[in-house]
């Protein structure tokens, strides 16, 4: 079975979903639907550390790979999401190759890197060699950074040569931020700046990702388009709110039409 890791180093399309709220119930439910990940966000909800342990553990039992994205680059609040055993993690606002190697080595045992040695569930809690998990396990885990700034594009062509990155994805509303046009993702100075992105990496031989709330088949068709392979698209939330506007709707007009 080709895992996640080998997907994403051949550059093959992924679709996923991004799962913001607490109940790990969403984690399994999402889980059982096909796709390729789930992206578990700790950087703009309420999910800590605990709820973050019941999504693995649903999402698992969905049968679904796991993304973490974590809420700053930095090693402390990565090494105990590492702990948990995601499929992969997610850093944001990662702008210099000093930077991205900082992110890197916090993933990475010696001699590579500078992770702390204490994994739980990453080793199913002892049941797993420690030994097989050092020399292969640890580095099978998939490793993203995303690229939100203008300073970032301008480094990308270096940070694309380090080996360890397995996907590059796009913070298509922070990046229009960092120009002075936050939220304007698709005028022009911002398409200009993905465009330019996206030659770089396809150049370097990366796979590339987005990260949108929507579920608009034209925005996704946008991306695509763009030579992005990696789509994490919608979030729990808004198909809630979406699904229940649509019943409401529905409602009104039948019980409308019946007075």
């Amino acid at each position: 079975m080709t895992t996640l890791k080998e997907k994403l180093r051949s550059r093959a399309p992924l679709a996923g979903i991004h799962i913001s709220l607490a109940d790990s119930c969403i984690a399994e439910l999402c889980g059982n639907l096909g796709y390729d990940f789930l992206w578990i966000d700790t950087e703009h909800t309420a999910i800590d550390y605990h709820v973050l342990l019941e999504h693995l553990i649903a999402a698992k039992a969905g049968g679904t790979d796991t993304l973490v994205r974590i809420p700053w680059n930095d090693a402390i609040l990565a090494k105990r999401v590492l702990e948990m055993g995601p499929t992969g993690i997610i850093f944001p606002v990662v702008n210099t190759p000093e930077e991205l190697d900082r992110a890197m080595k916090s993933t990475l045992y010696p001699p590579h890197g500078n992770r702390g040695f204490g994994p739980m569930r990453a080793v199913r809690y002892g049941l797993d060699d420690a030994d097989d998990y050092i020399a292969k396990g640890s580095l099978d885990m998939v490793r993203c950074v995303q690229i939100e700034s203008l300073v970032a594009i301008e480094n990308l062509e270096e940070m694309a040569k380090n080996p360890w990155v397995d996907c590059f994805i796009f913070g298509p509303c922070d990046l229009s931020g960092s120009i002075g046009e936050l939220n304007k993702v698709f005028d022009p100075n911002t398409s200009c700046l993905i465009d330019r992105a996206v030659r770089i990496l396809r150049k370097a031989g990366k796979s590339i990702g987005i990260s949108t709330g929507s579920d608009d088949p034209k925005v996704l068709g946008y991306w695509h388009d763009k030579g992005i392979n990696v789509i994490s698209a919608g979030t729990d939330y808004l198909h809630i709110l979406s699904g229940a506007r649509k019943v409401r709707e529905n409602l009104r007009q039948i019980q409308g039409s019946k007075l």
